[in-house]
């Protein structure tokens, strides 16, 4: 395979782990806002089984060669940032 060719998967396999990680915020928040407590054992257990997914997808791109490991991990840390601060507001607005 080309350099380009991999350049280009290893970009379009990024992209793709990015929407898969969006799509679990996007799922997570329509959770919190309409559904159960982020207490609930059902919030908890959608969110363990998503981020589960992901970092299982993660860990077939990096052996894939795909993406990096750090690449990877930035992807879930920065999910997992984002997925707390949401927790954090909910919990705020639904204490007011």
């Amino acid at each position: 395979m080309s350099i380009e060719t991999l350049s280009g998967q290893s970009e379009k396999a990024y992209a793709l782990l990015k929407e898969d990680a969006q799509k679990i915020l996007n799922l997570i928040e329509v959770q919190m806002s309409n559904l159960t407590m982020p207490q609930c054992p059902l919030y908890e257990e959608v969110l363990d089984t998503q981020m589960f997914g992901l970092s299982r997808e993660i860990d077939f791109a990096i052996r894939l060669n795909l993406i990096k490991e750090e690449e990877g991990k930035g992807l879930l840390d920065q999910l997992e940032k984002e997925l707390s601060a949401l927790h954090e507001a909910c919990l705020r607005e639904k204490n007011k």
